[in-house]
């Protein structure tokens, strides 16, 4: 028996935008079911393990959107009211747990999901919002133009949600073949998006960025740690290569001890991505420092599941679970020590419990590149180089419902090893790109937007997946609450007026402020 449920605004998938989302619908007085076909909700920062946040050099004083700003606050309260930790660092800077060099905000994902419950509590407690944890959706009713129901497979049996709008937020696109709709993965044709650095002998739906599984280790001094040698270790340890050595596009190396620093490497490894800095938070020394491996050697990009039979799937991602361990194994046993004397860390030890699991690894693989749908527009990656913008200092689109701002930054992909690091303008979102081209009740909610290849590397960052999520979500809102569709808002110019400062109204920035801009050119 199926069991109905309906709403006014369906949320499938609690990715990072996902839960943005789901809030900002809620927020706006809509009827919301939100789902998750994993135990936990929050995808990049939780389920994925990438809690230290990839964001832009203003994120403390530019906040693309007040819930957002709540979230990063929400953290760092956590902290200091679990560890009594100082609002500010040594150097002035606002707190960051883990102290991490990669990110100004780096934290447990453990404690990002508690802080995303949290969020959504009032509106549980109201009534307004229900989560479905453990709901897989395997189905549609209605066709590619209009959405009826998503039919879901959840602990209690199969549940069909029923809604005025639903919003893809799954991290690899999940409605859309589901619901019939077009859609492109993989690397598009120079001559079909005009990009410079587009692919110069045609599409390649297979050439998605790699994916990671992620993990934790904690440095537990004296001790040892070492896992069984996983399964092909010696394959994948030459074939990545296991290193600790990155390279750029002209092939210079960019060498990483592991704890210490040099005028060569000033960087260390271990707090690329630490989460938890025992020294700044627990002096007791009751805790040692925690920190995310997400690095080149755990990168997987030697072949795409996505759209894959489930057997092939489930082969794929068991290989990168393997490169993953095996990464850790190559850290306890290989890496050479600081010292220059011997080799491996077994002190390293594999923090199941920091991402819930019983194999240590995330959740689920950090997806860095999803379906996407063919839109109303397609952002690329001449909308927002830098290169290809002279004298702008935004990359502007009239029809603008979020910021954002980080490099276009690409992994290797499937058969393509080449990466990307360039600059971009600071950014806005296009309502466009979130809006399909023929079916008038989605919306694409993360990165399942309408870029291409090379301009999701700079969409595809947590706070800008956010900044997606919140303004489909509250689209989803709007429409419902107004009558009106997606593509009506989009298309009529006054409606859209209404929409933008409805967003405005709701602490979301659709265009960056012009201080901010000037203190670029400083």
């Amino acid at each position: 028996m199926v069991r109905p449920l309906t709403c006014d605004v369906a949320v499938i998938g609690g990715s990072f935008g996902g839960v943005a989302a789901a809030l900002a619908a809620a927020e706006s007085s809509a009827t919301v079911i939100l789902t998750e076909a994993l135990p936990w909700i929050g995808g990049q920062v939780t389920s994925q393990g990438v809690a230290p946040l990839d964001e832009h050099r203003l994120v403390e004083t530019v906040h693309a959107t007040r819930r957002y700003e709540d979230f990063r606050s929400m953290v760092r309260a956590f902290y200091q009211q679990q560890y009594g930790a100082p609002a500010e660092m040594l150097d002035g800077k606002p707190l960051n747990p883990g102290n991490g060099w990669v990110s100004a905000l780096c934290f447990e994902p453990v404690v990002g999901l508690q802080v995303l419950q949290e969020m959504l509590a009032p509106h549980i407690a109201s009534g307004r919002l229900q989560v479905l944890l453990n709901a897989v959706p395997i189905g549609c009713e209605g066709d590619s133009s209009h959405i009826t129901a998503v039919h879901l497979q959840t602990d209690d049996g199969m549940a069909a949600v029923y809604a005025q709008y639903f919003l893809d937020a799954t991290d690899t696109g999940e409605l859309l073949p589901l619901a019939g709709l077009p859609y492109v993965t993989g690397a598009e044709a120079q001559e079909d998006t005009g990009e410079e650095f587009a692919s110069i002998d045609g599409a390649h739906p297979e050439r998605i960025q790699s994916f990671t599984y992620c993990f934790m280790v904690e440095f537990c001094p004296g001790e040892n740690h070492v896992i069984e040698k996983p399964a092909g270790y010696e394959d994948n340890r030459d074939k990545q290569p296991y290193s600790l050595t990155l390279y750029d596009r002209s092939g210079a190396a960019r060498p990483f001890h592991f704890f210490t620093s040099t005028p060569e490497s000033p960087l260390p490894f271990w707090t690329y991505r630490r989460v938890f800095d025992a020294a700044l938070l627990d002096p007791s020394g009751k805790r040692n420092d925690l920190a995310l491996i997400n690095w080149h050697g755990n990168d997987y990009h030697w072949a795409n599941p996505i759209d894959q039979p489930k057997e092939r799937q489930q082969a794929i991602l068991e290989e990168a679970k393997q490169l993953s361990l095996g990464f850790l194994y190559w850290l306890q046993t290989e890496v050479p020590r600081d010292d220059g004397k011997s080799l491996g860390y077994p002190e390293l030890r594999l923090a199941k419990e920091a991402l819930g699991t019983a194999d240590g690894l995330s959740m689920a693989p950090y997806w860095r590149e999803s379906r996407r749908i063919i839109g109303r527009y397609r952002i690329v990656a001449e909308d927002i180089l830098v290169s290809a913008n002279e004298g702008k200092h935004q990359a502007a689109f009239p029809d603008s419902v979020g910021i954002g701002w980080y490099a276009m930054d690409l992994h290797p992909a499937v058969g393509d090893e080449t990466t990307m690091y360039a600059p971009t303008l600071p950014f806005q979102i296009p309502l466009g790109a979130l809006i399909p081209q023929d079916c008038d009740n989605l919306i694409a909610s993360c990165k399942n937007i309408n870029t291409t290849h090379l301009s999701n590397g700079a969409y595809r960052l947590q706070p800008v997946e956010w900044s997606i999520g919140e303004a489909a979500g509250s689209l989803g809102a709007f429409c419902s609450a107004n009558g009106v569709t997606p593509a009506q808002v989009h298309g009529d110019p006054k409606i859209f007026r209404d929409f933008q400062h409805f967003l405005h109204q709701r602490g979301v920035l659709t265009s960056w402020p012009q201080e901010a801009l000037d203190s670029l050119k400083e």
